[in-house]
């Protein structure tokens, strides 16, 4: 099955095309239409540029040459070499004929004048001047007198020339389009290898991360931004997907050291009943009392496991308005039996009538965990303090220590699974290890900022906050008195100082 699976994912991505060739024939083609743009236009625009500046050559030797014609001083053989010297300066043909196609002055070389006489009369007719085509030629035509009769002028320029430009104009323009089009595929390819090598250089690294090789240097200093932000999201991905295995390989580790102990000695423990102890009732009592307290620890750690996965997997039970004041009251109450036992003295300095949207049972379990994690890890004079309070719109709760705290470089990782202190600890309550894990899972399901302030030598502070509920005011009772747990908090003794008791 596994085979024809990754048959098939090889299959799919032989189905697709590279990158890089896309790009370079996506680049290539908009190269080649916009090249082909270009050379439409620009042998249209020249063209009509010529066109345009061919008839005012035309108008400037035809007025030049007309002063010359209207001159009755020139009208004799001096007037004919100014004219040729006219036409010469501008490259163009010129005749000067009467109305009956005479000639006056010329330099075509055609003997068409009454054809063309009868042209003129056709094109003056209703204007002062023309421009029209005749005989495969572009001519410009007006009125002139000569010695007081009435002449036409006509100046022109063979569409041989106009040919020859567009002729030119094409091969020229071929060249250059060859030019361009080897030039545009070496161009897109250059640049498409530009785009995908970042691409290709990240899809590796997936594909090592893929493989479970974390130890990766991502670049960072790619020519564009995305590129960058991408590599530091896979980066910060590896780290954490690199973290999560290690902390995996951990939690297997641990768990199964922590089975393994009780097991053990759950199995000792009943071997020494049958074949030791068990006819005497004291040491069978003993013994008994061990098994009994292994398959508590065990029971712990199975409770811990199932709390963890169910709140990775999400809040199981419904949200409701409850008094967070006396949920506190309540878990502080169940470990007086320290402050009696073993001389513990929990201190609260709790405001009442602070009141919270949540799951109370996994808020009750967050309570119970930090104060636990606190009586574990207190100083020698076994004091914890636990506080609740309003602070802005949301309840603020605190349970501080009085240990040796807990060092910079650790405050990071006390929230991971299975999180030990580099510093041993008496520890009154059992624990797992996983009392934080949990805290930070379910605190992170309800969206409640917390964390821990610590300072090496003096005891460390793990707070949450808790918003109030939507409408506070009507879900709110009177406040109650305040209570105390061991000590009087220092609330009620100020509060006792002002009225004098």
């Amino acid at each position: 099955m596994k085979g024809v699976c990754n048959a098939a994912a090889a299959n799919n991505r032989g189905a697709g095309k590279s990158l890089n060739l896309v790009l370079w024939f996506a680049f290539s083609l908009f190269a080649l239409l916009a090249l082909a743009v270009f050379v439409l236009v620009q042998n249209l625009v020249v063209s009509r540029e010529y066109r345009e500046r061919a008839v005012d050559i035309l108008k400037e030797a035809g007025a030049e040459m007309t002063t010359v014609a209207e001159d009755a001083a020139n009208a004799t053989g001096g007037a004919e070499k100014r004219l040729y010297s006219i036409a010469k300066s501008y490259g163009v043909n010129y005749v000067i004929i009467d109305e009956n196609g005479e000639s006056v002055f010329q330099t075509l070389n055609d003997q068409k004048y009454p054809a063309l006489a009868q042209t003129l009369k056709k094109e003056l007719q209703e204007k002062a001047d023309s421009v029209f085509s005749f005989d495969s030629e572009l001519a410009y035509a007006r009125e002139v007198a000569v010695g007081g009769t009435r002449c036409f002028l006509c100046v022109s320029i063979p569409f041989v020339a106009v040919g020859e430009l567009d002729g030119d104009l094409g091969v020229a323009s071929l060249a250059i389009a060859l030019f361009a089009i080897v030039l545009a595929f070496v161009a897109s390819g250059f640049v498409a290898m530009l785009i995908t090598k970042p691409v290709t250089e990240v899809t590796e690294f997936a594909k090592e991360i893929a493989r479970g090789n974390y130890d990766l240097n991502f670049r960072t200093d790619y020519f564009c931004s995305e590129m960058n932000e991408l590599s530091e999201s896979l980066s910060y991905a590896c780290d954490e997907i690199s973290k999560a295995d290690r902390m995996q390989k951990e939690l297997i580790a641990n768990v199964s050291h922590d089975l393994k102990t009780p097991l053990t000695m759950i199995k000792a423990y009943a071997s020494m009943i049958r074949e030791i102890s068990g006819n005497d009732e004291a040491k069978r009592n003993a013994h008994t009392q061990i098994i009994i307290d292994e398959s508590d620890r065990l029971a712990a750690l199975v409770g811990d496991l199932l709390d963890l996965s169910r709140v990775r997997a999400g809040l199981e039970g419904d949200f409701a308005v409850f008094n967070l004041s006396e949920e506190v009251y309540k878990i502080t109450e169940r470990f007086r039996y320290l402050s009696e036992a073993q001389g513990y003295a929990i201190e609260t300095e709790v405001q009442d009538g602070l009141y919270t949207l949540a799951v109370r049972a996994r808020i009750e379990q967050v309570l119970y965990n930090l104060i636990g994690n606190a009586v574990n890890y207190t100083g020698e004079d076994k004091k914890v303090t636990v506080r609740l309070f309003k602070k802005g719109e949301n309840a603020r709760f605190e349970v501080v220590d009085t240990g040796i705290g807990i060092p910079p470089e650790e405050l990071k990782t006390i929230w991971d699974r299975y999180y030990r202190s580099s510093e041993t600890h008496k520890r009154p309550v059992k624990g797992t290890g996983l009392g934080l894990s949990i805290v930070k899972g379910i605190l992170s399901a309800h969206g409640c900022p917390f964390g821990v302030e610590s300072e090496s030598g003096k005891g460390s502070c793990f707070w949450a906050e808790f918003p109030p509920p939507p409408d506070e005011r009507e879900e709110s009772p009177p406040e109650k008195p305040n209570r105390k747990e061991g000590k009087k908090s220092s609330r009620e003794k100020r509060r006792e100082k002002r009225e004098g008791k």
